[in-house]
């Protein structure tokens, strides 16, 4: 039995959801998301609740009673108050820059680094503080982690990309004798 999957979910005012076909759309008033549910797991909307229950009696059916119960909290979360993920940008000659739906970074390497951005997703950045926010909290999640991906902090100076949030544990260097 799943603790997630058995809560009742409330929907937030003026947030309008629809359940067609397997296609799970949640409208609020920072934007709108979809998703699709294969039909193992039922749910149900009732006014302002949502309810979710299996179907039979699977492990599969088992398994997604509760992830399905977090995807929708987190999409009614989403559309009403944005998902934000800061990164910091540390070491001398590092740069990014918004341009149009490109990220363009320079982070040492002999080329620079172009990544498109996801649509859904801005990006403002202020003093090598990258802030990432979007109604889609796995959109937001895995672009903030590919983001970092490319220049990991080291543990020697901590330069590259890390978390706000995030403790480098500090190496010592080289000694002299």
């Amino acid at each position: 039995m799943s603790r997630i999957g058995k809560q009742i979910i409330t929907i937030p005012a003026k947030t309008e959801v629809t359940f067609v076909d397997g296609v799970f759309k949640v409208k609020g008033p920072k934007g709108e998301l979809s998703k699709n549910f294969n039909d193992t797991v039922a749910i149900k909307i009732d006014g302002s609740n949502i309810t979710l229950v299996p179907v039979k009696e699977t492990l599969e059916s088992k398994a997604l009673w509760g992830t399905y119960a977090s995807h929708i909290i987190n999409m009614l979360a989403g559309v009403n108050t944005h998902y934000s993920k800061k990164l910091i940008l540390e070491g001398i000659g590092f740069k990014s820059e918004v341009v149009g739906t490109m990220l363009k970074m320079s982070l040492g390497f002999s080329h620079p680094v172009n990544i498109e951005i996801p649509a859904g997703l801005t990006i403002v950045i202020e003093k090598g503080v990258h802030t990432f926010s979007g109604a889609d909290k796995e959109v937001v999640g895995s672009f903030a982690a590919k983001i970092r991906s490319l220049k990991k902090p080291e543990p020697y100076k901590g330069k590259g990309f890390r978390y706000s949030d995030e403790i480098i544990k500090r190496k010592q260097g080289k000694k002299t004798a």
